[in-house]
């Protein structure tokens, strides 16, 4: 029965911290959201991929056409009458394709300017999340040291006690008030920081708000994929390497506008000439239209050379780009995940000294109180109590903080 009961209990505490380590990670979501609303620099990027997609039917279009007026001063006399101004229209028209080669670049290129929209993005919320768990161990290494202050205290009493009936030494106080000293100056350090900290936080927010809610108890998500996994879904949907291969395809649309851009263009207009009132019954009676097309020549084929052999150097420039930030990004996750480990292996090892020294620390106690003994081996065994407490909590920053990055190396 008792069995069942201590089940029980550990199913029901169980079950209240994954309640509250889901509400805590909803919390950062909101945070995160209020991010991707409030942030200039999201903003700026975001309209950038709006100003690239007006770009498209500005090229597709065809170029403006042609209106000429012009004066006779002197007028020219025909056989109907003398030819007094003429208005003349024209449209040019490119080779076939080479507006939709334009469309292409323009659309690729609006691509090109949303993906680097979400690698911002994806920036964002990996920063946001790390300065959130650089606040969680903040105010945690807060109130561990404020407890250690005071558990410090209690020693001093009981140290005063002993020294005022000349049990002990006087140093044994002494220790102590320097050890809450040194303790009090890392408190002042870390209230520093938390401001600090703040600050950046709600600056990425963009929001005035000047208090965050942080967990009492950081929650512990994992990585759900293999390490190939991750490593092939990185190459696959980081947003760098997609704005890199989107690039390379407006470049080949860029070759094909270059192709075409050797062939010659047409153009098609018409004259209308008004004829003026002469001495015969036929003058001013009719104006004469002269329709014309034209043709550009290009002439001159090294230029046009030059265009394409341009286009091909920038494409095998693109694919050694991309192939650099391939190894780049394939060295950062093979960091980041050696961290990863590292963090979890930490987490397992702490808890376990942190259980050990506060047992060391209640049999110090007791030989302390009763025999006078190991006074300094108490204090030595408090500064490692607080080192472990402290670097535990670093360890559950650390391991979100490689997960938070690891999620924005495959674009999540």
């Amino acid at each position: 029965m008792k069995k069942l009961n201590m089940k029980k209990t550990i199913l029901a505490v169980s079950v209240i911290l994954l309640v509250f380590s889901v509400n805590a990670q909803n919390l950062l979501d909101e945070y995160l959201i209020t991010a991707a609303e409030n942030n200039p620099g999201l903003k700026t990027r975001f309209n950038e991929y709006l100003a690239a997609l007006e770009l498209s039917p500005q090229v597709k279009a065809l170029p403006d056409p042609q209106l000429a007026f012009g004066y006779f001063i002197q007028a020219v006399e025909t056989r109907v009458g003398p030819q007094e101004f003429r208005i003349s229209a024209s449209q040019m028209f490119p080779w076939f394709g080479t507006l939709k080669a334009k469309e292409n670049i323009a659309n690729q290129s609006a691509k090109a300017k949303y993906e680097a929209f979400e690698e911002a993005k994806s920036r964002l919320f990996n920063e946001v999340r790390g300065t959130y768990y650089n606040l969680y161990f903040n105010r945690k290494a807060i109130r561990i040291v404020q407890e250690n202050i005071q558990i410090l205290n209690t020693f001093q009493k009981l140290a005063v006690i002993k020294v005022e009936a000349g049990i002990v030494s006087p140093v044994d106080e002494y220790r102590i008030e320097m050890e809450v000293g040194d303790l009090e100056n890392q408190l002042a350090l870390l209230k520093d920081q938390h401001l600090v900290l703040t600050v950046a936080f709600f600056n990425l927010l963009n929001d005035e708000q000047d208090n965050v809610i942080i967990p009492d108890l950081l929650w512990d998500e994992g990585l759900q994929l293999s390490k190939q996994a991750i490593l092939d879904s990185i190459m696959v949907r980081n947003h760098q390497l997609l704005g890199l291969e989107i690039q390379k395809e407006a470049l080949r649309f860029r070759q094909e506008l270059a192709n075409k851009s050797g062939k010659p263009n047409f153009s098609i207009g018409a004259d209308y000439t008004f004829i003026g009132k002469g001495g015969n019954n036929l003058s001013g009676r009719d104006a004469i239209m002269f329709p014309k097309i034209g043709i550009t020549i290009p002439l001159y084929r090294n230029k046009y050379r030059a265009m394409i052999n341009e286009v091909s150097y920038l494409v095998t420039a693109k694919e050694n780009e991309k192939l650099d930030k391939e190894n780049m990004f394939e060295t950062l996750f093979e960091n980041t995940w050696k961290e990863f480990l590292d963090a979890d292996r930490r987490i397992l090892l702490y808890v376990n000294q942190l259980i050990l020294s506060e047992r060391s620390i209640q049999l110090l106690e007791t030989e302390y109180v009763t025999a006078n003994r190991n006074f300094e081996e108490i204090l030595r065994m408090e500064r490692k109590r607080l080192f472990y407490a402290l670097e535990m909590e670093k360890a559950r920053a650390d391991k979100q903080a490689a997960v938070s990055f690891i999620k924005y190396l495959m674009g999540s």
